[in-house]
Order: C-alpha cells, then structure tokens, then sequence
C-alpha cells in the first residue's frame, strides 16, 4: 500500500492508498521539529485505533516546508523499509513539462494539483487552491504547468488584521447574509468574503483572457465550497486533488 503525505504551511495530511481509493485520512499541524519516531507512534496509533492493517510499502511526500522532509525520509526508510519518492527531487518523474521562467523553483503542491487536475479534467485548467495561500495554477492544453497566480489566503488575510488593527477582533469566515455589516464582525467578514469573490472572479477571468481559450475552473481546499454556495465560481471541486495527484505521481514512477 502507498503512504501519500502533503506537507503544507500549515497542515500535513497521511493518505493511505490500497490501489483503487484512500482507505484513511488523517491530518496534523506542520511542525519541523517533529521526529519521524514521533510521526510513527503518532500515524501507527490512529491505525490501530481505526483498525486499519496496512501493509505500507511505498511512500510519496510532496511538502511546500523543506526542514520537515528529512524527518518524513527517515520515517519512510526506518518503520516502513522503503525509498519515499520526493515531489521536486531529480529522482521522482513527473508526467507534465513545466513552462515557467528558467531558475524558477515551483512548489511541489502546485506541481502535484497539475497533475490531477489533467489527469481527471484533461487541459486548459485553471486550478484555485484555498490553502495558507490561495494559489492560481494555469494547466496547458497538454497538461504542462505554465505558471499563475499568488494570493495571500483567506485566514492569512483575517489573521492580518487582527494582529495589524488593535481595534479589530479575530473572526472566522463566513457567507454573510448582507454586503453591508452593521456591526464590526460582519463589517469584517462581508470584507474577507465578498473581496475573495471578487479577487477569485477576476483573476480567473483575466487568465481566460489571457490564455486564448475556453478553461474550466477547479478549487480544492476546505474554503472552496464555502465561496461556490453564493456565487458560480468553479466547474468542479475536488477535496483529495492533491492526494489524487500524489496517487499519479507514484503510479508514473513506478512504470518508469
């Protein structure tokens, strides 16, 4: 079985693939320190808990924070005897060209959302990311990653300011049920809200634009269907996109 990780700014999310669907999930808070002798007393009891028996034998790891991945190699080669295959080392093959301005680093999530989104949807994609940041990943026609858009996330974006206005609380997102707040948190969170759909809007019909043909728009993340219940802002959402593409990423490499 593949043990899939996704090591993002915040999270990182344990996958469990038999060959044909995720058979568990689980999800903690990135934290560099943290060994791989505490990473597998950790995963090992939720298996146990769950009653999952999995005979874990490869292992694949995309992470967008660079000091966590030797504690996950470690993991993989002490308590599961195997190789990880590493999203953006030399040694783990991709199934998509990257188009982008030579010297330039692409994380591996954006890497890895490429190659799901072409893998179900096929090309011409514009791939919304709601995660620490809200990342905009332009597929091609042939599935190549050709560059996109940064923004900072939507949580990013409350916490700022919080911390920047002494005036201002900290609040959670919501659909408010008015553009105009009559009291402060709902002056903040019509802001928050209706600014990301307008910023998602208006960016994903500038790349239109840009790019010269019809796209289709996909979102992943926990946010996405919190901004497409108001507003037509994607043709598809998938919540396992990137375990999806992690999946894809370890088949290809294994038939290489």
């Amino acid at each position: 079985m593949l043990l899939a990780i996704d090591c993002g700014n915040t999270n990182t999310v344990f996958s469990i693939w038999n060959g044909s669907e995720f058979i568990a999930t689980w999800r903690t808070a990135t934290e560099h320190q943290r060994t791989a002798d505490q990473y597998y007393v950790w995963l090992s009891t939720l298996m146990e808990f769950q009653k999952i028996d999995a005979n874990i034998t490869d292992v694949i790891i995309s992470s967008t924070v660079p000091r966590v991945v030797f504690n996950l190699r470690v993991l993989a080669d002490r308590y599961f005897n195997c190789r990880p295959h590493v999203v953006g080392k030399p040694d783990c093959a991709l199934p998509v060209s990257v188009r982008v301005d030579e010297g330039t680093a692409v994380g591996p999530d954006r890497l890895v959302n490429t190659v799901a989104g072409y893998n179900l949807y096929g090309g011409d994609l514009i791939i919304v990311d709601f995660g620490t940041a809200t990342t905009f990943d332009v597929v091609d026609q042939d599935g190549a990653y050709i560059g996109g858009a940064i923004a900072p996330g939507v949580n990013l974006s409350l916490q700022a300011l919080h911390e920047a206005a002494a005036a201002l609380p900290h609040v959670d997102i919501s659909n408010p049920q008015n553009v105009i707040g009559t009291n402060t948190v709902a002056c903040m969170q019509s802001g928050v809200f209706w600014g990301y759909v307008g910023l998602v809007r208006e960016i994903c019909n500038k790349i239109k634009a840009e790019h010269g043909r019809p796209m289709k728009v996909i979102s992943t993340g926990g946010l996405a269907p919190l901004f497409q219940q108001s507003e037509p802002l994607f043709d598809a959402f998938e919540d396992d996109l990137t375990m999806h593409g992690l999946t894809v990423i370890h088949d290809y490499n294994k038939e290489s």
